[in-house]
């Protein structure tokens, strides 16, 4: 089975293996307090142009959502997200677990816009009886999105004047950042990521590292013991070390870039092979996310040597899929699945 349901199958990439194997018996201090992570952060500070930004480890996706959005929230205030944002859909109630409401947006495409962030926030002021509702405190983004979609500079300025206005934060989740940086539509860098938020972070887990993500703090409130708050949550790794090579290896010669274009190259390739069948897609992405409308019988067919993920029922005869590639998806991989849509 040729597996093309998710960007982390695999491994991590073999120069984080080579730096694990060179610098496994050296001794050095825990808890991210080594010169591997300080080294990282410093990398990582230069690629977002501002020294003034705190950057920390964490393991898993899940895990940095719950730990940023609880230290940053009051008890009786929420984070807005789109409806198919990853901490309303995908995390078992995580969020709400910490005891802070999600509250969501409809979305067509997986973004939401400053006008709907207006909105919520201008209905919540004017409410007379506003204390008896949950207040919007944070707005929730993914670059790219849950359904591979990115956002443009213009649009990410907007949210983040909007969310400036009402005084309230902006995070985006990035695991998947990498392969919106080096989308063929993205206008968008570090710094605009770093400068669009008051918090983001850099997934590793899904491009190229064993695992792990890099937070990255530039509100200076957020950043007040932000490690007590980790600690709490179980995320001060005592091997800190494992996290800051990872990152270091993966930033310090581009390789983050380079893998991830790689991957979004693939997809590109893939989401041609089906516009040439006369495939259509549910969302028009160019990152390593794409989602064709295929036929049941279509699928049966591929299903028989590839995985990939149900995503939704169009019709009763058609379904929506998503074909995910990564950053170790190998070139002949891609070849027999362009062979085999072609002979659909």
């Amino acid at each position: 089975m040729i597996r093309f349901e998710c960007d982390y199958a695999e491994g991590a990439h073999p120069l984080i293996l080579e730096r694990f194997i060179a610098t496994n018996e050296e001794q050095t201090p825990g808890y991210g307090m080594d010169e591997h992570c300080e080294r990282a952060r410093k990398l990582i500070k230069d690629k977002c142009e501002h020294e003034d930004i705190d950057v920390h480890f964490l393991v898993g996706g899940t895990q940095t959502n719950m730990t940023v959005i609880a230290s940053a929230l009051r008890s009786y205030q929420g984070v807005i997200a789109a409806e198919s944002g990853h901490i309303n859909g995908h995390e078992t109630g995580a969020i709400e677990a910490t005891g802070h409401k999600v509250l969501t947006i409809p979305s067509t495409d997986g973004k939401i816009h400053a006008e709907q962030v207006e909105q919520i926030c201008v209905a919540h002021k004017e409410d007379s009886s506003r204390e008896h509702v949950v207040q919007p405190a944070m707005v929730y983004l993914s670059f790219p999105t849950e359904t591979g979609m990115i956002y443009s500079k213009e649009e990410l300025y907007a949210i983040k004047k909007v969310a400036k206005e009402h005084g309230i934060y902006v995070f985006i989740d990035g695991a998947r950042l990498g392969y919106g940086l080096v989308s063929c539509e993205n206008d968008v860098t570090l710094k605009d990521i770093t400068e669009c938020s008051d918090v983001f972070y850099i997934g590793g887990t899904k491009v190229g590292a064993l695992f792990g993500e890099a937070i990255v703090i530039r509100n200076d409130v957020l950043k007040k013991d932000f490690r007590y708050h980790m600690k709490q949550r179980g995320g001060l790794l005592a091997k800190g070390r494992l996290l800051g090579i990872q990152f270091e290896t993966l930033f310090e010669e581009d390789l983050y870039m380079e893998i991830s274009k790689k991957a979004v190259e693939y997809a590109m390739q893939v989401k041609d092979a089906f516009r040439k069948k006369g495939v259509s897609f549910l969302y028009d992405s160019t990152t390593n996310q794409q989602f064709p409308i295929l036929s049941h019988e279509a699928l049966e067919q591929l299903g028989k040597k590839y995985s990939f993920t149900d995503w939704c029922k169009i019709s009763e005869h058609t379904s929506a899929v998503r074909f995910c590639t990564s950053w170790a998806t190998k070139e002949e991989n891609v070849k027999q699945l362009l062979e085999d849509i072609a002979m659909l």
